[in-house]
């Protein structure tokens, strides 16, 4: 594999110079930070990434609002006590998005994180402590334990708290194999999965910078130049922990 400062040199020209593209590059959420999420906002962004999965993510926002108020603003202790009537009566709430299946998942989760919580302490506890350089043993994690956390899902729940994370974007899955990494385009089996969480780690101890900035530099390495103002936007407007 190539060396990430001719990476990051690209990436650098392609968004207009150093000062555009540092606007990009937010920090992370320390451990502290993550510690003090509490619960329910956890599964508020697991929800959140559940239901942006198929719909384009403008129709959540415009509706995440009422999102809060329908499910208690997840409060577990709440959702876990709803008996199936309630639950079969958000079908017919006009607040959310009324996809059954998607709706089931909120209790589901809720019972992944309550059940977390009893181990550890908190979800929060869990998740700020689990290693940064094994971000795929979290996604099987959550993909085995939760409800509907595979594919992509579990990776933008992980960035969307603010937690220190890859995402495989297909602009980044380009970038890593032009720049060496021997891995099929889609990156989903657990080979390939592998491959790309030691090609992180390499490069975080190359450079020090952090596995969001890493993913950041290679999509913005390859690809479509989005303008940085549209691309400045997005992560926030995601965020539900903080």
């Amino acid at each position: 594999m190539r060396k990430f400062k001719r990476i990051h040199e690209a990436a650098i020209k392609r968004k207009g110079g150093e000062s555009k593209l540092a606007a990009l590059l937010t920090p992370v959420a320390s451990s502290e930070q993550l510690l003090g999420v509490p619960d329910e906002r956890y599964l508020a962004q697991l929800t959140r990434c559940v239901f942006n999965a198929g719909f384009h993510w403008r129709v959540i926002t415009a509706k995440w609002d009422g999102f809060e108020e329908a499910f208690e603003k997840f409060d577990i202790g709440r959702l876990l006590t709803k008996s199936p009537d309630e639950w079969e009566a958000y079908i017919e709430d006009t607040r959310i998005i009324r996809n059954w299946q998607k709706i089931q998942t909120v209790f589901e989760n809720a019972v992944m994180v309550d059940e977390i919580a009893h181990e550890h302490g908190s979800f929060g506890k869990f998740f700020s402590e689990w290693p940064v350089s094994d971000q795929v043993g979290l996604m099987r994690y959550l993909h085995k334990q939760g409800s509907r956390l595979g594919g992509k899902t579990a990776q933008w729940f992980i960035r969307f708290t603010g937690k220190d994370s890859f995402m495989l974007t297909g602009d980044v899955v380009t970038a890593l194999i032009a720049n060496g990494l021997e891995i099929n385009p889609n990156a989903s089996s657990q080979r390939d999965l592998k491959k790309i969480q030691e090609a992180f780690n390499d490069w975080h101890h190359e450079t020090g910078l952090p596995y969001t900035h890493l993913s950041k530099l290679l999509s913005y390495s390859v690809g479509d130049n989005v303008p940085v103002e549209v691309l400045t936007g997005y992560q926030g407007s995601q965020t539900v922990t903080a």
